[in-house]
């Protein structure tokens, strides 16, 4: 129950819909309590247990206050009834009553289709609310947090674990909300008829609730690993689709088949056990149910054969009639508490992520970002990712429309030192400073509306190339587009792809060579024109000729520009204003291209390998 409390706040925009539900509810349920009542009187009469009225009660009048007599009301009805079957006799009085009772159960099911019909938008607008939470808590949380997610696990959470709420809770809310008001109006209705009887029921009924209970606890275990795995399975395919050409090239199609078959068996046998223990819902309360009414009919056919008894047998049978309409919703209970306790484990996966706690966050008073004026500053900058630190003591000043390379071997925190600045993560001492103020101090997308970022693994979506350059901006044009593409080399080869800028460029830009890609995400950073480039070693993966069309393309990019370039390709940087050699997080030299190979020391014996590792 705790679980499905965690659910309810996503209900709240739609409590017009849950209000009407309930109201709905409360009806069907009247109008079928009200036609079975109906059957006591017709019994009792038709039975001859009780004789034929002939005359009105005496003392009847239709006021306020009757509606509180009991004895008045049921003196009246028995009485219009006698008149029914005396004036058309029983047969013709039974038809009458049949076709009464027809009208109120016809009216029950036309209000419970009204409750389930107003229910529909809140059900689905809930697990809307829900994807749309998870997608952007996804966009929102830090890139530190993925470092410790599998892909495949946060796709599952998002996709199957959703899923799962809806099908497990949101599907078992109404039961929950309606068959406990049911359940209550048929025992106050019993309890009206015999307290004697309804007082043993009331004890029965909690002894197989609490049986299924402990059933319920064991399936939500199970379901919870069954979950994990299904995360686990994601994650291998993920991997698997992603490194197919590896797999293939070192003939790992046999291990890695191996591998998936385990732990798709493990999963196979968790989804055995689940699937028995949320199907032995059904027949363990129909069992229990059967048990309960067999131990009421004993005792109820007791109190009736009692010679001081005041039941009769149509009241009995009426009785038992209710009670056999309490093992519907009680059913119905067990069943959502089964789907609630599976589902439960859905809600805790996604809870996580939810409420996973954002390392990057903005001040409440965060100030615009008016421009790039000045400078950059990494002033006495540390970084320390778990217990291993990245960054020492880094002091850097990058001046408006400089060009600073930072060089040295693989691991020496030189892209860690660029992602810094768009607050993809927060150095852990030291300051950051931009034109003075701590970047901390500026709201997050103005701060990163001033950059460009152009990396190593070039980033394209499935979509067109119109639609990859514009990426951000909403109110591109084809002419933007066509410009910012060529100045990044790029549309020379778009222009001769059948569907030119609406071509569709697969997976990843699959369908398009490194070079391309790579002048893609170029001419993206062009049309973005934002004051300060951050390039992250890109054309350390591409052949000579796509290297030199990327470097020109790279160099109109830089033009009149702030940037900040890593690079282990000597071309790229000889001609930075400053070159800023990282070794194992700490500045080790600086100074130009010539400087740095008079030194002789780091910088000169990458430049001697002729490639920064």
């Amino acid at each position: 129950m705790k679980n499905l409390l965690k659910i309810l706040p996503f209900a709240a925009t739609y409590w017009g819909y849950a209000l009407l539900n309930i109201l709905f509810n409360i009806i069907s349920v009247a109008f079928s309590l009200v036609s079975f009542v109906l059957f006591i009187p017709v019994l009792e009469i038709l039975f001859r247990l009780t004789p034929v009225v002939v005359t009105p009660p005496a003392n009847f009048e239709l006021s306020l206050k009757l509606l509180n007599d009991s004895s008045g009301l049921k003196d009246y009805f028995y009485w219009q009834i006698s008149n029914i079957i005396n004036q058309y006799g029983q047969l013709q009085a039974l038809l009458y009553i049949s076709l009464i009772i027809v009208s109120l159960f016809f009216l029950k099911n036309l209000f419970r289709y009204l409750a389930m019909f107003f229910l529909a938008p809140l059900r689905n607008g809930v697990v809307r609310d829900l994807r749309n939470a998870m997608y952007q808590r996804v966009l929102i949380l830090p890139l530190s947090y993925y470092t410790e997610q599998r892909k495949g696990d946060l796709m599952a959470r998002v996709t199957s674990d959703v899923s799962e709420v809806e099908w497990s809770i949101m599907s078992s809310l109404e039961m929950l909300f309606r068959e406990p008001f049911t359940i209550a109006s048929y025992l106050t209705a019993m309890f009206l008829i015999s307290p004697q009887l309804t007082g043993f029921v009331l004890v029965m009924l909690p002894l197989s609730a609490l049986l299924i209970g402990q059933i319920g606890k064991s399936l939500k275990r199970t379901s919870q690993k069954s979950q994990k795995r299904m995360g686990y399975l994601l994650s291998i395919i993920e991997e698997t689709i992603g490194g197919l050409r590896i797999i293939k090239a070192f003939n790992a199609i046999d291990a890695s088949q191996r591998s998936f078959e385990k732990v798709n068996n493990d999963y196979n046998r968790l989804m055995i056990r689940l699937y028995r223990k949320r199907d032995l819902a059904s027949p363990l309360s129909e069992f229990l149910g059967v048990v309960v009414i067999v131990i009421v009919l004993w005792f109820g056919g007791r109190l009736v054969l009692s010679p001081d008894s005041s039941m009769n047998a149509a009241v009995f049978l009426t009785y038992l009639a209710i009670f056999s309409q309490i093992l519907v919703p009680a059913k119905a209970i067990t069943q959502a508490w089964y789907n609630v306790n599976k589902g439960a484990a859905s809600v805790e996966r996604i809870r996580q992520v939810l409420d996973a706690e954002e390392v990057i966050t903005e001040k409440t008073d965060a100030l615009s970002v008016e421009g790039f004026v000045q400078q950059i500053e990494y002033r006495d900058v540390s970084f320390r990712y778990e217990k291993e630190e990245v960054l020492k003591h880094i002091n850097l000043i990058i001046p408006k429309g400089k060009t600073i390379a930072l060089v040295g071997p693989s691991g020496g925190g030189k892209s860690t030192l660029s992602d810094l600045l768009p607050r993809f993560y927060d150095c852990t001492g030291g300051e950051l400073l931009l034109d003075g103020v701590n970047v901390k101090d500026y709201r997050i997308d103005g701060l990163r509306g001033l950059m460009g970022i152009v990396s190593q693994e070039t980033i394209l979506f499935n979509d067109t190339i119109f639609a990859n350059i514009a990426l951000g901006i909403d109110n591109a044009t084809p002419e933007d587009v066509e410009k910012a593409a060529r100045i990044a080399n790029a549309h020379e080869f778009i222009a001769q792809l059948p569907e030119g800028y609406q071509t569709i460029i697969g997976d990843r830009g699959i369908k398009l060579s490194g070079g391309q890609r790579q002048r893609l995400s170029i001419a993206r950073a062009v049309l973005k024109n934002p004051p300060i480039m951050i390039l992250d070693e890109a054309t350390s993966a591409l052949d000579t000729e796509s290297e030199r069309l990327v470097q020109e393309a790279l160099e109109n990019l830089m033009r009149n520009r702030t940037s900040l370039v890593i690079a282990h390709r000597l071309s790229t940087i000889q001609f930075a204003d400053e070159i800023v050699v990282l070794q194992r997080g700490e500045i080790v030299e600086r100074g130009s291209h010539a400087d740095l190979i008079a030194l002789n020391g780091v910088y000169k014996r990458l430049c001697d390998l002729q490639s920064f590792e």
